[in-house]
């Protein structure tokens, strides 16, 4: 089976201040095998084998300003070596009109969409945005609605809690297609988190401008656990269907404790017990559509 990977970062430590310096802590937990350039030719070498044939990068967060510098590098890359096949950049939502952002990346063909991480926790390590209920504010949805006029997605990343809200969000930017990091980051694996993960997805999964990405699943659980991923994605088709989920490696990121090998073996596995038409969607057709990189 031909696989897509539609999330992956490649990266230069200069331009990310988290690589750099003492180790702070992150949600993925300690990662100093990954506090290094991450080029092209070692995801290349990563995912030789296993499958791949197309990749869509999702913007690293490099300095706010730096965000069209960040496309610019990635965009020579791919014109060096042929991958990744399509972009996602960063733009920062909240300013009062984001167009002035979005227009200085409309040169590159690679483009496909936008992610400015809204999640928040109270866990400190885990909160990424400035309060909860971004996805309320006024100028949030303005600024996301107008993705619709650039023919881009919405990289929309969002813990259980902030689900309800989110829901809100992409009914208000109808015309944008959203489309959840990670299966809604499942960071409370007792039955009461489960439960509000499935409500959440729920709720999402009732607005039709939303699709779910399975990516990052050892995220919280610091493994590549085959269970866990093919539970993840079991619920997540059933409530989405497999035309509204499509797989991410998360690499380098998932490095730090399993290889891109077995992360694409233990995802390819829970589609294939979904069926041929099921694994086909999860694996490849799903994101070949929603990222326009077909």
């Amino acid at each position: 089976m031909n696989i897509v990977d539609a999330h992956h970062h490649i990266w230069r430590q200069a331009h990310m201040p988290w690589l750099s310096g003492p180790i702070q802590p992150r949600i993925f937990g300690p990662y100093e095998p990954i506090q290094r350039d991450y080029l092209i030719d070692e995801f290349l070498e990563d995912l030789a084998g296993t499958g791949v044939v197309k990749s869509v990068y999702v913007q690293a967060n490099w300095q706010k300003e730096k965000f069209e510098d960040e496309v610019a590098w990635v965009s020579d890359v791919a014109d060096e070596r042929g991958w990744p096949h399509g972009i996602v950049g960063y733009a920062d939502v909240t300013v009062d009109d984001v167009r002035p952002q979005l227009d200085r990346l409309t040169k590159y063909p690679l483009m496909r969409g936008v992610r400015m991480q809204l999640h928040w926790h109270q866990n400190e390590t885990y909160r990424f945005a400035t309060r909860p209920d971004l996805a309320a504010d006024e100028k949030v949805q303005r600024n996301i609605a107008r993705l619709f006029d650039y023919s881009w997605t919405f990289d929309l990343q969002v813990f259980a809690p902030q689900m309800a809200g989110a829901a809100q969000l992409a009914a208000a930017c109808s015309k944008v297609t959203f489309i959840l990091q990670h299966a809604g980051m499942l960071e409370d694996l007792s039955e009461k988190g489960w439960a509000e993960w499935r409500a959440g997805m729920k709720l999402l999964a009732a607005q039709p401008n939303v699709v779910s990405k399975t990516s990052a699943l050892g995220t919280f659980i610091h493994r590549n656990d085959s269970a866990h991923i093919e539970a993840i994605v079991r619920e997540t088709v059933a409530v989405f269907g497999s035309e509204r989920t499509l797989f991410g490696s998360n690499f380098p990121i998932e490095k730090i404790w399993t290889s891109y090998e077995e992360l694409v073996d233990a995802h390819a596995d829970a589609a294939a017990k979904l069926g041929e038409a099921n694994a086909r969607n999860l694996m490849h057709d799903t994101a070949m559509r929603i990222y326009r990189i077909g």
